[in-house]
């Protein structure tokens, strides 16, 4: 399977950002667990981060011609007020997991309301970095299968 994980503002700075709410393991590690994690299961996956809405759109309707099957995407701040960014995630036709690495439900109340959510198949959230490996297994699971 050919999946995207996507990671919108700031998602490059875990394990530098505020290390009490998103861990101390760096972006590199958990793109490497990603792709280990791929490799192993037989998957294809990229991992993908800007910090700019229009670099995670492009990257979205790429998404749409080159194969990809599934999405996984953190959104970063852009959860919370991204109608751009909320309508490229329905324009797709596959499913897409939100995973958020804190549980935004126990943090200030701006965070507690996702625009993107209602676009994507399910939401991951608070479970660390950990969160993606779980999106992955829906995704490639017996869960998602057409």
């Amino acid at each position: 399977m050919k999946l995207l994980v996507l990671n919108g503002p700031n998602i490059n700075f875990v394990g530098i950002r505020e290390k009490g709410i998103y861990g101390t393991r760096n972006y590199e590690w958990l793109k490497s667990m990603l792709e280990k994690k791929g490799a192993e299961e037989g998957h294809q996956i990229e991992v993908f981060q800007s910090n700019y809405e229009g670099g995670l759109i492009d990257r979205i309707q790429e998404a749409y011609r080159d194969g990809t099957q599934g999405i996984i995407i953190n959104p970063g701040a852009f959860t919370h007020y991204s109608i751009a960014l909320r309508d490229a995630l329905a324009s797709v036709d596959m499913p897409i997991i939100e995973v958020h690495i804190s549980n935004v439900h126990k943090r200030e109340e701006f965070r507690h309301v996702s625009v993107t959510a209602p676009v994507c198949t399910g939401q991951v959230v608070g479970l660390g970095l950990e969160g993606y490996a779980l999106a992955m297994d829906y995704l490639t699971g017996e869960f998602c299968k057409k």
